[in-house]
């Protein structure tokens, strides 16, 4: 089982090892400066820092001039702390701002150069990896990581200090996972405006400014609603399948984890409202990727921001991800029209979806599965590939309950012909009887089914779906039903009547 190393150990090891560039991405400056600072007093290291701000810092030494906030000075002030025992490490903040000039670059590359002989590391700290291409090759790249479980709590215990304020040991574990993917900053500024509003931590701070998170982002939506299974008519085998296959304990072991299912369907079916229900039923966020989002104007833009969306993802685990009508979403794989972004695009995502060990269930509808390739639904990508067909009798009539109920249409009417229709067709018929005052008889005079009005396009994924995937309904392999014997002319024994 892979285990993750810190930045500490991986700072440790690198200047051990003489690497004279290091850049870090990190949204929390302050918490990796401690943990340099730390290294540093521990190793007996030199410790210079320097931003914008406040210039050239040396720990135990009076400020540095005037000057001491350019950037160039601040590059060739290390070499005055570099001594033939020791180490010397200068922090440079936030200055990924200052490589487009060709004189900083250059001086960069000249320190870094020297830096190999009299141990002089510099370390660029930011939120960014945008390293211009003179310098590539100077560098190694490593990330400071998110807050795991462990510290999150140690956060919470920190402020929640008076009786009553930190929950019982069950809630507390559904809050640190709610909590997954903050900064310690947002963790700290979420579990405090709990106890301001509640007087306890609670998840609802948590989730508010997770929320809001996402929407800085522009990568991701979090969807969050009161509509569980019990809101959903039909869908048995596939309630049964996503429900057992989360909720089983985990393990520790990553994989034995559930990864996801792919859901085919015509229009209307269910697998969208599926999914969101799935998310209150085994108590995880749902996140939404639009990957219409992800498009970016400049050249490697789109890319970048998928690698970005999948790590958020990521951070998010335990979570759900849906990303609905993927065959739509990655339109133009073929690489026409748009230079091959959305394969690679598409690329991206099939690799993470095979290689990622973070807990997440991924979820993906389609509806023309004659545009999807063949190795996005291969084995181990997803744990089944499910076909939704139209709800039979029993479904049915299920759905009618939920949305005679949902728009108070008087159980007593009796339900129209809705040969071939879908659950999304028979709530249609519920909101524009309740809207136009109309039975349900009449109302049904507006609704055309999807099975007509796309007759053709339903009838071929039906046939496809027909030993390829899972039923959604019933435990096994979908079968398409024969048609025989509904279209066969009735005789009846009777001459006279034939």
């Amino acid at each position: 089982m892979p285990t993750t190393t810190s930045l500490t150990q991986k700072l440790a090891e690198h200047i051990a090892a003489c690497f004279p560039g290091l850049w870090i991405l990190s949204h929390e400056h302050q918490d990796a400066l401690t943990e340099i600072a730390q290294l540093c007093h521990d190793s007996e290291w030199q410790l210079a820092t320097w931003d914008i701000d406040t210039g050239l810092s040396v720990p135990g030494q009076t400020e540095q001039g005037g000057s001491s906030n350019d950037p160039l000075t601040a590059i060739k002030a290390i070499n005055a702390l570099a001594t033939p025992e020791g180490t010397a490490i200068l922090v440079l903040q936030n200055f990924h701002r200052f490589l487009q000039s060709a004189e900083v670059v250059q001086a960069l590359s000249q320190q870094i150069n020297t830096g190999k002989q009299n141990r002089a590391i510099v370390i660029i700290l930011s939120p960014v990896v945008q390293i211009p291409t003179e310098l590539e090759r100077m560098f190694v790249v490593m990330e400071h990581d998110l807050p795991n479980r462990q510290e999150l709590e140690e956060i919470a215990r920190g402020i929640a200090t008076e009786d009553g304020e930190l929950p019982a040991e069950a809630e507390l574990q559904v809050i640190l996972d709610a909590a997954a993917g903050l900064t310690r900053m947002e963790a700290e500024n979420a579990f405090s405006l709990s106890l301001v509003r509640d007087g306890r931590i609670t998840g609802d701070a948590v989730w508010e400014l997770k929320t809001q998170t996402l929407k800085k982002s522009g990568l991701l939506s979090l969807y969050r609603s009161d509509d569980d299974f019990s809101s959903l008519g039909g869908l048995a085998a596939l309630k049964a399948f996503c429900k057992r296959a989360m909720l089983h304990p985990q393990r520790g072991n990553p994989l034995k984890r559930p990864r996801g299912v792919l859901l085919l369907s015509p229009p209307g079916c269910g697998k969208s409202q599926f999914c969101k229900a799935l998310g209150r039923e085994v108590g995880r966020p749902v996140l939404n990727l639009d990957i219409g989002s992800l498009m970016g104007s400049l050249v490697g833009q789109s890319e970048e921001r998928t690698r970005e969306a999948l790590k958020v993802i990521d951070a998010m685990a335990p979570c759900i991800a849906m990303i609905d009508e993927v065959e739509k979403a990655f339109a133009g794989m073929n690489g026409s029209g748009d230079s091959g972004v959305a394969s690679r695009m598409f690329g991206t995502f099939l690799s993470w979806l095979n290689d990622h060990q973070s807990d997440v269930f991924v979820v993906c509808t389609a509806n023309d599965v004659s545009k999807l390739p063949p190795e996005f639904s291969r084995s181990e990508r997803f744990d089944g590939v499910f076909f939704l067909d139209l709800p039979d009798r029993e479904e049915k009539d299920a759905i009618w309950a939920l949305y005679r109920d949902l728009f108070e249409i008087d159980a007593e009417q009796s339900a129209p012909d809705d040969t071939d229709w879908t659950g999304a067709e028979i709530k249609s018929c519920c909101r524009l009887a309740a809207l136009l005052d109309l039975p349900l008889h009449q109302a049904a005079q507006n609704v055309v089914p999807v099975a007509v009005t796309a007759a053709e396009s339903v009838g071929r994924l039906r046939t496809w779906a027909s030993g390829r995937c899972l039923s959604a309904s019933q435990s096994g392999i979908y079968r398409q039903k024969g048609r025989g014997a509904r279209s066969r002319r009735s005789v009846k024994r009777e001459a006279s009547n034939n």
